[in-house]
C-alpha cells in the first residue's frame, strides 16, 4: 500500500478489532503451552498445516480462482519462509527463555520495521520527518525493553530477545515481498498459497530435526495447537482482511497496540508471568512511535476532525 488509509471505526469494527487483538495476543500463551510438550519446529508445522486446510476449504467454497503460474508459487515459497517459518520459529524459540508478554511487546515492532523496509524498496514509501520520528521512538522502545546493558553479554535470555526482534524484521520483509509479487490475488488465495508453501517446507524440516510427529499429546497441547492453527492463523487471517476492507490500514494498525496488553494479561493469569517495568516503558515508547507514524497523535491535538 502506498499510503495508510484512514476510515472511521463503527462499533462493530471496534469489536472485531478487539477480538483480533485478543486472538493474536492469545497466540503467545498458546505457543508457550504447546512448547511444554512439542518442539519449536513441530509447533510451526502444526500451526501452518492445519491452517492451510481451513483456508483452502474457504477458497473452494467461495470458488476463488487458484493461480497456476510457477512465478506465483515461487513467490509463495519466499512469502512462506519470511512470513511464517522464520518468524514463527524465532518467536517460539524466544518464548523458551522469555515471558510471552515480553515476546508480544517485541512483536509490536513489526510495524516499525515495516516502515523502514518499505522506505528502502518503494519510492512512494520514503521516510518523512514524521515517520522518521516515529521509527526513532520505536527503536528507543526496543532498546529500553531489552536494556542496553544486557547487550554487552549474550546469554539465553538476551539471545531470545534478539530472536524476537529478528522475527519482526522477517515480517517486515514479508510485507515488502507481498506488495512486490502478490498484487492482484485475493487475500484468501494468497494466504492459502503462502501457508501451503510453508507446510511443504516445514513438515520435512521439523520431522528431520525434531523427529517423527507424536499425536499422543496432552489435551492442553492439542487445545493450544488448535487455537494457534485454526483460530490464530486461519481465522485471524480471514478476520484481518475483513477488517482491512471495512476499517482501513490506518485503523488496523491499532491491533499492533492491542496485542501486548492481552498477551501480558493472559501470561499473568495462566502462567503467573510478570513483565519488568522496563519492558512496559519500552512498549509505551513503541506505542507512541506507532501513533506518530500513523499521524493519529497529531490529529488528536489538531482542531480538524479525524
Amino acid at each position: 500500500m502506498s499510503a495508510i488509509t484512514q476510515k472511521s471505526l463503527s462499533p462493530s469494527a471496534w469489536a472485531e478489532l478487539l477480538l483480533l487483538g485478543l486472538i493474536w495476543g492469545g497466540i503467545f500463551l498458546a505457543s508457550r503451552l504447546a512448547l511444554n510438550e512439542i518442539g519449536v519446529l513441530t509447533l510451526v508445522a502444526h500451526r501452518v498445516f492445519w491452517a492451510t486446510l481451513v483456508l483452502w476449504a474457504v477458497v473452494l467454497m467461495r470458488r476463488l480462482p487458484v493461480p497456476r503460474e510457477p512465478r506465483v508459487w515461487g513467490a509463495f515459497l519466499v512469502m512462506g519462509l519470511l512470513n511464517n517459518i522464520l518468524p514463527f520459529a524465532l518467536l517460539n524459540w524466544a518464548q523458551l527463555s522469555i515471558e510471552s508478554g515480553l515476546a508480544s511487546i517485541f512483536n509490536a515492532t513489526t510495524a516499525i520495521f515495516g516502515v523502514v523496509v518499505a522506505a528502502l524498496f518503494f519510492a512512494d514509501e520514503r521516510l518523512s520527518v514524521r515517520k522518521a520520528l516515529g521509527v526513532g521512538l520505536g527503536f528507543l522502545g526496543v532498546a529500553t525493553a531489552i536494556g542496553l546493558s544486557n547487550l554487552t553479554h549474550l546469554d539465553p535470555r538476551n539471545l531470545a530477545q534478539l530472536a524476537a526482534v529478528a522475527a519482526t524484521l522477517s515480517y517486515a520483509f514479508a510485507g515488502a515481498w507481498a506488495r512486490a509479487t502478490l498484487n492482484g490475488l485475493s487475500p484468501q488465495v494468497a494466504a492459502a498459497g503462502m501457508l501451503t508453501a510453508s507446510s511443504v517446507m516445514i513438515l520435512p524440516m521439523a520431522w528431520s530435526v525434531e523427529g517423527p510427529f507424536d499425536f499422543a499429546l496432552m489435551p492442553v497441547t492439542w487445545g493450544a495447537i488448535g487455537f494457534a492453527s485454526l483460530i490464530a492463523t486461519a481465522g485471524a487471517y480471514l478476520l484481518y482482511y475483513r477488517l482491512l476492507a471495512v476499517a482501513g490500514s490506518g485503523n488496523l494498525l491499532l491491533v499492533t497496540l492491542l496485542i501486548p496488553p492481552f498477551a501480558i494479561c493472559l501470561g499473568w493469569l495462566v502462567l503467573g508471568e510478570t513483565v519488568a517495568p522496563r519492558a512496559l516503558i519500552g512498549f509505551a515508547l513503541l506505542a507512541l512511535g506507532l501513533a506518530v507514524i500513523d499521524g493519529r497523535v497529531f490529529r488528536i491535538f489538531s482542531a480538524k476532525p479525524v
